[in-house]
């Protein structure tokens, strides 16, 4: 196992999930969402407990699922509305386990573990997706990759050098200093890069020419999410790493929930603090992201295959990747928790 249990995860985007059922495989088990007539969602086991049919190629009826094999009605608390012949009577001990489930921060959030547990408020806060002030958008991927990966890659953003020179990348990266701090279980990666050109992302955004200051915090928020304070800010501002609200500022939303080992649903988008009811703005900065991801997943995949062809050769650490091997160690002290 590579996944920590008894957390939340995000399953889908809100919008994903409607009155047609959606298969989603999480942390190894297969699970189906769909809504009820009062907009609720439910997550169920995806599988018929008669023949094993996926529920998610059912047909919603009402607050149940109707399996399309045999016609087994199963309701929203996993157990049968109505047996396959219609007139037997039903069988209350042949149901399906329930996921607890919760809506938060534009995301539905999958309870992975002893549903005894669960418990609404250890949802992670990304707190930018639903402030007040603040608008959020983003995409899903799924990429074929170990989620850990993509923690590594999203702490440390020295790689956007050479993987995403044409868009956000800049040689500045690659000299300025890091900082890396531990706070319990989130690990934090702070990056200050003073009087330097915008990348042609930012400059497009600040809407001036000049010299800015720019900045990158990551922040690893157990159990797979990473959330970066981003954004430049004109030279003549003065801002600073503990202030800096002056330019154009946002967090870049990365929550990569495990399907398997090998495998992971990508959760990704930008919350941001200007030109919040500009829709073009958020349109045209979810097309750039979905390039700029698109980048690192080429990277990511081959990166994992790599992984399996050469089982001789292990991942070395480096000083920059102090923030992801940190997060690992997180991780890995919680696997062991249980």
């Amino acid at each position: 196992m590579t996944f920590i249990r008894n957390r939340w995860y995000v399953a889908a985007w809100d919008g994903e999930v409607g009155a047609a059922p959606l298969g989603r495989k999480i942390c190894d088990e297969n699970i189906v969402l769909y809504r009820k007539l009062d907009g609720t969602v439910v997550a169920l086991r995806d599988a018929c407990p008669h023949r094993l049919l996926p529920l998610s190629m059912g047909i919603r009826e009402g607050d149940a699922l109707r399996c399309r094999y045999h016609g087994l009605k199963i309701g929203a608390d996993g157990t049968p509305d109505e047996m396959p012949l219609r007139n037997d009577p039903i069988n209350k001990k042949v149901c399906v386990p329930v996921y607890p489930v919760t809506e938060r921060h534009r995301f539905i959030w999958v309870w992975i573990g002893d549903a005894e547990k669960a418990d609404v408020e250890l949802v992670p806060d990304l707190w930018p997706c639903s402030a007040e002030g603040w608008t959020f958008d983003g995409g899903y991927t799924h990429v074929k990759c170990d989620y850990r990966l993509f923690v590594d890659n999203l702490m440390d953003l020295t790689h956007e050098t050479y993987v995403h020179s044409t868009s956000i990348g800049q040689i500045e990266l690659m000299e300025s200093p890091l900082e890396t701090r531990v706070e319990g279980d989130r690990v934090i990666l702070s990056r200050w890069m003073p009087d330097v050109e915008p990348p042609p992302f930012w400059r497009t955004f600040l809407g001036k020419e000049g010299r800015v200051n720019r900045w990158q915090i990551c922040e690893f928020i157990e159990p797979c999410s990473v959330i970066i304070d981003v954004g430049v800010s004109p030279v003549d501002a003065g801002d600073t790493l503990e202030s800096h609200d002056s330019g154009v500022r946002g967090f870049v939303i990365d929550s990569m929930t495990p399907e398997t080992e090998t495998s992971c649903h990508y959760f990704w988008g930008m919350a941001r603090n200007f030109a919040t009811n500009d829709h073009g703005v958020t349109l045209r900065m979810k097309d750039q992201q979905n390039i700029v991801f698109g980048e690192d997943v080429e990277v990511l995949e081959a990166q994992q295959r790599s992984i399996a062809e050469n089982p001789d050769m292990r991942l070395r650490v480096f000083n920059i990747d102090a923030g992801g091997a940190h997060a690992r160690r997180v991780i890995e002290r919680l696997m062991a928790d249980g």
